[in-house]
C-alpha cells in the first residue's frame, strides 16, 4: 500500500525555479575557450564548429561526455571522408556548378554518409557526420586545398570535442567522503506519487552516485513510490521501504530482506480490527511482487486512495480475503481520527503493540482521518541500515531527512532540491 507519509507541519509548497547550473556555466566557458584557441592559431579555421563540438559534447553526467565525444569523433571522420570526396569529384571530375544538379548530387551523398554509420553500428553518429559534411560541402572556396581544408574543418572540430572532454572531467569539488554511508528520507518531499524530482535533483544525486557515494533511500511507503517518482534516479544500493519492513533492490527487481508478520500472529491481528468494524488493506509479498488484500471499501479516505493508486503497475490489489498460510508485511487502516485512536488503545490494552510494531499518526491529505499501520516487531529502518553496512563494508552512516521531528537525524527542507544540496555539501569536503 503507498499513501501519504506522515508530515509534521503543513508545507506550502514553493514554486521552483531552475537556476544556473553548472552545464550551463561550463558550455559557455567552453564556448568562450574555442575562441581563445582560434586567436592563439592565428585566427585559423572556423571556431564555429569548435563551438558546436563543444557545446555537443558538455553534459550532465561525465560518462555522457565521453559517449558524445566518441560519437563526435566517428561522425567527424566519416563526414570529412566523405566531404572530401565530394570535393575531389568536383575538382578533377564534374563540376555542375551552383545547379539544380550540383545541389541534388550534394544532397544525395546524405544517403551514404548516414549508411556508413549504419553499417559501422554507430547510428548515434549520423547527425555529426552530417554536420561535418555539409560544413566541408557547402562552404568550401573553390581556390582553397581541399585537403587543407578539410584538415581544418576536422581540427576544428576536434579542438570542441577535446575542450568538452577536458571541461567536463575537471573536478570543481573537494574530497569525496566514500567511507561513508548516507541515508536520505524524502517522503515529505514526496507526499504526491505524481512528484517527480527537479532537474537539478536528478541530475545531482546521478552525479554523486557516479562519485562513488554510497546512498539509499527511506521511505514509509512501498517501493512503488519509488519506482514512479524516483525512477531515473541511479541508485547503486537498495532501499529501505515501509518503514524498515523490506529492503527493496531497485535494479534487481527483488527484496532483499523482509520482516513479516507470521501467518497465526496476521491473522490474529486481521482479525481482531475487522471484529471491531474497521477494514484493513493486508499488504502482501509473493515472489517479489506485493499484493494488497482489501475487502469493501468503507469510508471516503480508503475509497479515494484506491482510486488513486489501483491503476499503478507496481501495486496489484485483490478483493477477497487473504489465504491464511500467507505471512504480512504490514497492515493499514485508515479511518476517522477518533476511531483511530480508539483502535489503537484496544490493541494496547490486548498487548498486540507489543508483539508489533505499531504507528498511528493523522493524514495530512484527508483531514479528519488517521492511518494505523502495522509490522512485524522486528521491522526498523536501523535494522536494515546495519545490513547495508555490513553489505558495503562502511560503518559511518549519516541520514537527511524533510520532518523536523527526528531529531536523531540531519533536518534539511522539505524542498527536494534543499535534500540534495545538503547531500552533495556532505559528500564534497576539503
Amino acid at each position: 500500500m503507498n499513501e501519504p507519509a506522515q508530515q509534521t507541519g503543513a508545507c506550502r509548497k514553493r514554486r521552483w525555479v531552475p537556476h544556473i547550473g553548472m552545464r550551463i556555466t561550463k558550455s559557455a566557458l567552453g564556448v568562450f575557450l574555442c575562441f581563445v584557441i582560434y586567436l592563439l592559431r592565428g585566427e585559423q579555421g572556423a571556431p564555429f564548429y569548435s563551438a558546436l563540438a563543444v557545446l555537443w559534447c558538455i553534459q550532465n553526467y561525465t560518462k555522457n561526455t565521453l559517449t558524445n565525444a566518441v560519437q563526435r569523433t566517428i561522425g567527424t571522420a566519416i563526414g570529412a571522408g566523405y566531404g572530401l570526396l565530394f570535393i575531389l569529384c568536383k575538382l578533377y571530375v564534374v563540376d555542375l556548378g551552383n545547379t539544380l544538379w550540383h545541389y541534388l548530387l550534394l544532397s544525395g551523398m546524405i544517403v551514404p554518409v548516414i549508411y556508413t554509420t549504419v553499417l559501422l553500428r554507430r547510428k548515434n553518429a549520423a547527425y555529426f557526420s552530417c554536420v561535418v559534411y555539409l560544413s566541408i560541402v557547402v562552404n568550401h572556396l573553390g581556390d582553397v586545398n581541399p585537403y587543407l581544408f578539410v584538415l581544418d574543418r576536422s581540427m576544428d572540430t576536434m579542438i570542441g570535442i577535446l575542450l568538452g572532454l577536458a571541461i567536463n572531467s575537471v573536478n570543481i569539488h573537494g574530497k569525496e567522503r566514500k567511507d561513508t554511508l548516507f541515508a536520505a528520507d524524502l517522503d515529505n518531499a514526496l507526499r504526491d506519487t505524481k512528484e517527480r524530482l527537479t532537474p537539478y535533483s536528478r541530475v545531482t544525486m546521478n552525479n554523486l552516485f557516479e562519485d562513488g557515494m554510497y546512498l539509499t533511500v527511506m521511505t514509509l511507503r512501498t517501493p512503488a513510490t519509488y519506482l514512479e517518482a524516483l525512477s531515473d534516479i541511479h541508485l547503486r544500493l537498495p532501499i529501505i521501504a515501509m518503514d524498515g519492513a523490506v529492503l527493496y533492490d531497485v535494479n534487481e527487481n527483488c527484496y532483499v530482506r523482509k520482516c513479516e508478520i507470521a501467518p497465526d500472529m496476521a491473522e490474529q491481528v486481521e482479525y481482531f480490527i475487522r471484529e471491531r468494524g474497521f477494514h484493513v488493506f493486508s499488504n502482501v509479498i509473493l515472489e517479489d511482487v506485493i499484493i494488497i488484500y482489501c475487502g469493501e471499501l468503507r469510508n471516503p479516505a480508503e475509497q479515494q486512495i484506491y482510486q488513486k493508486l489501483h491503476k499503478s503497475p507496481y501495486r496489484n490489489y485483490l478483493h477477497r480475503q487473504r489465504p491464511k498460510e500467507f505471512p504480512v508485511v504490514y497492515f493499514m487502516t485508515i479511518d476517522e481520527t477518533e476511531k483511530i485512536e480508539s483502535l489503537y488503545q484496544e490493541l494496547c490494552r490486548e498487548g498486540l503493540t507489543e508483539r508489533c510494531k505499531t504507528l498511528h499518526y493523522p493524514s495530512d491529505d484527508y483531514p479528519g482521518y488517521s492511518y494505523l499501520k502495522i509490522y512485524s516487531k522486528d521491522a526498523s529502518v536501523e535494522r536494515m541500515l546495519d545490513v547495508l553496512k555490513e553489505t558495503t563494508g562502511l560503518n559511518k552512516v549519516i541520514t537527511v531527512s524533510d520532518d523536523r521531528s527526528r531529531h536523531d537525524v540531519m533536518y534539511a527542507h522539505h524542498d527536494s532540491n534543499q535534500i540534495v544540496r545538503s547531500l552533495k555539501k556532505l559528500f564534497y569536503w576539503s
